[in-house]
C-alpha cells in the first residue's frame, strides 16, 4: 500500500510535448524524501479505479486526453465512484503543470482543481527561466522565498472557482497565478503549473515549494483518520 499514488501520463495521458517518466520519477523522488512511501501508475483511470483507501496523495502528472481513444465506460464508472469516495473521506490531490488539462471524465477532479486549461484560450510563454513570486499566507507558502526556475507558465486557464494563490508569475506586467490550495471538506488540493520537464525540479526553490505541499497535503489525510 503506497501513501502516495502518481497518476503519470502514458496512453491516452501522454502527449508529444511533455516527458511525463522524468517528471513522474523527479516527484516520486521528492515525495519518498519526505517520508512517503509511492507508486506510480502508468494507467490513471486503472489507478483511480482501485484507488485504496490508504492512498493519502494522489498525484496528476498527465496530459490531456481529448482526441484519444476513451477508457471503457465501466471503468470511467468505476474510477469516478472511487474518487468520489476519496474525496469524500479526505484526500489530498497535487495537480501538476498539465494536470490542468487531463482527466477530462471526471467532474469531481474538474470541481477540485479549479481551473482548466481551454483550447485557443489558455497559453503560455516561451520555456525559459523565470522568477516565481510567493504570494499571500498560506501554509505551503510560509517562510519561503521568491525563486528562479526554468519551465513554462501556463496562463490564461479557465476559473471554476475560489483559489487561494500560493505563487504568481509576472508576463507583459500583468501577475498571473501560478500556484494555489483549494479546500473542500476533508479534502485539500495543490495546482501547480510548473513542472514542464525534470530541469523545472532542478530549481532548489521549487522542490521545496512541492514538498511543503506534499506535507499540507498528507495533513489533510492524517487529520481526516
Amino acid at each position: 500500500m503506497a501513501d502516495v499514488v502518481i497518476l503519470s501520463g502514458a496512453g491516452r495521458y501522454a502527449d508529444p510535448w511533455h516527458p511525463f517518466a522524468e517528471t513522474s520519477d523527479a516527484l516520486a523522488g521528492l515525495a519518498s524524501d519526505a517520508g512517503l512511501t509511492v507508486r506510480v501508475a502508468d494507467d490513471p483511470d486503472a489507478a483511480l479505479a482501485v484507488l485504496d483507501d490508504g492512498v493519502r496523495i494522489v498525484v496528476v502528472n498527465a496530459g490531456d486526453p481529448e482526441g484519444r481513444p476513451p477508457a471503457s465506460a465501466e471503468r470511467v464508472v468505476e474510477a469516478a465512484a472511487a474518487l468520489d469516495r476519496a474525496l469524500q473521506r479526505g484526500i489530498g490531490i497535487l495537480a501538476m503543470h498539465a494536470a490542468a488539462a487531463s482527466l477530462r471524465d471526471y467532474p469531481a477532479y474538474e470541481r477540485a482543481v479549479g481551473a482548466r486549461w481551454v483550447r485557443d484560450v489558455s497559453w503560455h510563454p516561451p520555456i525559459g527561466e523565470t522568477r516565481v513570486h510567493l504570494v499571500g499566507d498560506h501554509a505551503v507558502a510560509e517562510g519561503l522565498v521568491d525563486f528562479t526556475v526554468f519551465d513554462e507558465r501556463y496562463t490564461g486557464l479557465r476559473l471554476l472557482g475560489t483559489i487561494e494563490p500560493i505563487a504568481e508569475h509576472e508576463q507583459d506586467g500583468t501577475r498571473h497565478p501560478l500556484v494555489w490550495a483549494r479546500e473542500s471538506g476533508r479534502s485539500r488540493l495543490v495546482y501547480d503549473a510548473l513542472g514542464h520537464d525534470d530541469r523545472s525540479y532542478e530549481s532548489a526553490g521549487h522542490r521545496e515549494l512541492v514538498t511543503r505541499a506534499l506535507g499540507w497535503l498528507a495533513e489533510a489525510t492524517s487529520a481526516s483518520r
